[in-house]
């Protein structure tokens, strides 16, 4: 899959988050600010339009995440069930499974 241009968009949307998480771990205070001002709102940005994509129907179903037309959607969504534990429920663990449990998820 990585000659299709989904191949090449996951790589490129990968290279470009690891760069802004290296950047965030490694440069100065003032540029970790300039890049938090400059990135945090795309990034913010980006997840509620990947949540609105999977906003629930009435009954809390997600009509993207159904399969098949006369399946019931997943509840929660994945897409919103992912996003509210590695934000949410990963606080409560310690950086190294914080970054494992995401990688896993994203992989």
């Amino acid at each position: 899959m990585s000659g299709s241009i989904f191949g090449h968009m996951e790589a490129a949307l990968r290279g470009h988050l690891a760069d802004l998480g290296d950047r965030a771990r490694v440069d100065g205070d003032a540029e970790a600010a300039r890049l938090a001002r400059t990135e945090l709102p795309r990034v913010v940005a980006a997840l509620r339009a990947l949540l609105d994509e999977h906003r629930p129907d009435r009954d809390g179903r997600c009509r993207t995440c159904r399969t098949r037309l006369l399946t019931r959607a997943p509840s929660p969504c994945r897409a919103y069930l992912t996003a509210h534990l590695c934000l949410l429920v990963t606080e409560e663990t310690d950086e190294t499974e914080d970054t494992d449990y995401r990688e896993h998820l994203a992989g």
